[in-house]
């Protein structure tokens, strides 16, 4: 493990990027933006080559108002309808940065902020970050902390926790994007994927959720059984059985000509697959990299039907999800 300094903020604050290696895996990970910049792995031949978009230097992620590459999201991934949300009978107005909508934590969400860090035993780091009272919205002020470890086996393990002194929405994720072929070697979208989810959660126009849980039969949403990416994904999964002992992991993403395979644990009961169609080129062109961002549901703060997302004094937030890498 090692720490180095490698750029500054407008506001002066120094950045450092940390990387741990394990079992095959180099991880380079940054305090600004909890970014996960890219994690190195070997091909089914042994050849090592970074399998997660990002920028090549801190100046790309400080200059981006772009797809969140790799970043710590909150305080409340994906999106809240209008901006707004009513929690034990009061209103509370949130940054628009989506059309009339929030997403991802506002205009100055998480991944644009300045963590703390300090190392977690030998494989691990955790960041840390007080969130105060009224930022971008949310009330109550938010100690919250994400510790990124390799584990004996070379899987990325990230543990989230967080606690508030008044009632507040949480749901915190990772936005890394996946090209198992290696970030930059083109299109993703033929790697094959198979997520354990029976249902999504469909949206409108403006990519809100309905409300409604619609079975993936005979859809295009269906990836119980293994089947290559195609572009024209932003949705959230239902999870069948986050977190639960014995049962497959959440996702698994296969790339035939690499043959690197990664899956994807969670405690979360949902998870958003996103094929970066938007990409205009700089760097990456559409579906570039394959997203599979675990969370609770969108606009749940508007959605009393949803997994709630809400956090009180007393209580901790806690979410666990596992990025494992293998080959055949």
């Amino acid at each position: 493990m090692n720490t180095e300094r490698v750029g500054v903020t407008a506001e002066g604050a120094p950045v450092h990027r940390w990387t741990l290696e394990r079992a095959g895996t180099r991880l380079r990970l940054l305090t600004y933006g909890g970014v996960v910049q890219s994690v190195e792995v070997p091909d089914r031949d042994g050849t090592v080559d970074n399998v997660a978009l990002g920028f090549p230097d801190v100046e790309g992620y400080l200059g981006s108002r772009g797809p969140y590459f790799g970043a710590l999201v909150g305080r409340y991934a994906n999106r809240i309808a209008g901006a707004a949300f009513t929690l034990d009978g009061t209103t509370h107005r949130l940054a628009r940065n989506d059309g009339p909508n929030s997403l991802h934590g506002g205009e100055r969400g998480f991944d644009r902020r300045v963590w703390d860090a300090e190392p977690d035993g030998d494989h691990g780091v955790r960041l840390s970050r007080i969130s105060p009272d009224g930022e971008e919205g949310f009330p109550g002020r938010l100690d919250v902390s994400a510790t990124y470890a390799l584990e004996a086996d070379g899987a990325l393990r990230i543990d989230y926790r967080a606690v508030t002194d008044a009632p507040t929405p949480v749901n915190l994720t990772n936005h890394t994007y996946w090209n198992l072929g290696g970030a930059g070697s083109g299109s993703a979208t033929g790697h094959e994927l198979r997520i354990a989810a029976g249902r999504i959660t469909p949206v409108d126009g403006a990519a809100l959720p309905t409300g409604e849980l619609t079975p993936v039969d005979g859809t295009r949403f269906d990836f119980r059984e293994p089947r290559p990416v195609g572009l024209g994904y932003d949705h959230n999964f239902v999870l069948d059985a986050p977190g639960r002992a014995g049962e497959p992991p959440a996702a698994e993403l296969y790339d035939p000509v690499s043959g690197r395979v990664l899956t994807v644990t969670t405690t979360e009961p949902g998870m958003q697959l996103y094929t970066g169609d938007h990409f205009d080129g700089k760097p990456y062109g559409p579906g570039a990299g394959i997203a599979l961002e675990t969370q609770h549901f969108p606009d749940s703060p508007n959605r009393p039907a949803f997994p709630s997302t809400v956090l009180r004094p007393g209580e901790v937030y806690v979410s666990t999800t596992t990025y494992g890498f293998g080959v055949r």
